[in-house]
C-alpha cells in the first residue's frame, strides 16, 4: 500500500513481514508460494507461528505510533524469547552481533536479529503501523521528528484528512 523507501537493514524483514496482510482486502500474501519465498520461510516453519509473530509485530509497530494494539496477541518478547540466537564477535575489529544459530535460519531468530540490531542502531523505534484502522501496514517513519501517522501521505492520509473535514 505504501510508496515508502523499505526500512533500513533487518527492519526491511519486519516491515516486509507485517505487509504480507492487507488489511482492507484480506489478501494473505503468506498464503501463496511467492509470499512464502520473499520471506525465505522454510518448509518445516508452521504458518500459524508466522502469523502469530507477523501480528506481534504489528502490533509492536503500532505501540510504537502511539496506538493501541489492533487485538489481542501474543506479546513480542515471549514469542523472541525462543529464538534461536548466537553472540558472533568478529576476530578483526572485536565487534559483536547476534545471528541465527542455525542455517538456514528459522524466521523467528531472523527477525530476533533484526530486532537487536535495530535496538543497537537506534531504528526500531521509527517502524510504525499505519493508523488507519483499514490499513494498520508498517513503515519505516523518516521524518525529522519522528512523528509520521500514515503509511502513505496520497491514500491513508488523504482518507483521514477528508473525513475530518466532513465531520467538520
Amino acid at each position: 500500500m505504501s510508496e515508502r523507501v523499505p526500512a533500513p537493514g533487518g527492519l526491511a524483514l519486519i516491515e516486509s513481514l507485517v505487509n504480507t496482510l492487507d488489511l482492507e482486502s484480506g489478501a494473505d500474501a503468506l498464503d501463496t508460494p511467492e509470499g512464502r519465498a520473499r520471506l525465505a520461510l522454510t518448509a518445516a516453519e508452521d504458518l500459524v507461528d508466522v502469523r502469530e509473530l507477523r501480528e506481534s509485530l504489528r502490533a509492536v509497530c503500532l505501540a510504537h505510533a502511539g496506538h493501541p494494539p489492533h487485538r489481542a496477541v501474543t506479546p513480542l518478547g515471549d514469542l523472541l524469547a525462543a529464538a534461536p540466537l548466537v553472540v558472533d564477535v568478529r576476530a578483526d575489529d572485536g565487534s559483536a552481533s547476534l545471528r541465527p544459530a542455525a542455517d538456514p535460519a528459522p524466521l523467528l531468530a531472523r527477525v530476533a536479529a533484526a530486532v537487536a540490531e535495530a535496538l543497537t542502531a537506534g531504528t526500531w523505534q521509527r517502524l510504525k503501523a499505519c493508523e488507519a484502522a483499514d490499513c494498520h501496514w508498517a513503515y519505516y517513519d523518516r521524518s525529522p521528528a519522528g512523528r509520521g501517522r500514515w503509511c502513505s501521505m496520497q491514500v491513508c492520509g488523504a482518507r483521514a484528512k477528508m473525513r475530518r473535514y466532513r465531520a467538520k
